[in-house]
């Protein structure tokens, strides 16, 4: 067993404390994770935007021991990132930061590797423009971009149940919702990024890698 080959656990493991938990991050750390030791081999300083319970971040931390990992999330969601890695993260994930992705410049320096899970249909459009100008801005050439979570194509859910849990995001707010591949690849494109893989994930999800290639296109950052 490798070090971060733990088995899933639920949410009733946690019912005793109050770290913050999502079952679907448990579900789905360990087959991102098989992806991300492969694709961010050669990684040595990454940024999780979003990183919501910092499950992924600790768990990522242990399986990828080899660079550091740079936590961030609205500043409202810190306290419970920062109790869960006092109580579980090892030493190369850092506390984190207080990221709004919508204000420019975000807090933090450049990074060889950015990654974020289940974000994209939370924020609305403006502010998925703004997640890939600041990827832009705070990416170096020749790093690399990770973003899991659900996406249509060529308008069309790869699910009835994406159909149904775009609904419901819909329902909850109407900015939000599962978004067009094709456009999310053109905001990188914009950037710079070039797609290397689109990896079908469990759960009808993907997870999409692009490199940064060139700089971001001019007039093509959002305002």
């Amino acid at each position: 067993m490798r070090i971060c080959d733990f088995p899933a656990i639920s949410a009733s493991d946690f019912a005793l404390t109050d770290l913050p938990f999502i079952q679907s991050a448990e579900n789905n750390k360990e087959p991102i994770a098989r992806i991300l030791r492969d694709v961010f081999r050669d990684v040595r300083n990454a940024l999780e935007i979003g990183s919501g319970t910092a499950q992924h971040a600790v768990h990522f931390g242990k399986c990828l021991p080899h660079l550091t990992w740079q936590t961030s999330d609205l500043a409202e969601n810190l306290d419970g990132i920062r109790r869960r890695l006092a109580a579980e993260a090892t030493g190369n994930v850092l506390p984190p930061v207080a990221l709004d992705v919508a204000h420019h410049p975000w807090p933090v320096g450049k990074f060889d590797a950015i990654f974020s899970a289940n974000i994209l249909h939370i924020l609305s459009w403006p502010d998925v423009e703004h997640l890939f100008r600041g990827v832009g801005d705070h990416h170096l050439q020749g790093g690399l971009l990770s973003i899991y979570g659900p996406f249509k194509y060529r308008g069309t859910f790869t699910s009835e149940s994406n159909a149904r849990f775009d609904a419901w995001l819909k329902a909850q707010d109407a900015a939000s919702g599962i978004r067009d591949f094709e456009a999310v690849d053109a905001l990188a494109r914009a950037q710079g990024l070039k797609l290397l893989d689109d990896y079908p994930m469990p759960a009808n999800n993907q997870l999409l890698l692009w490199r940064r290639v060139s700089l971001a296109i001019d007039g093509e950052k959002a305002s």
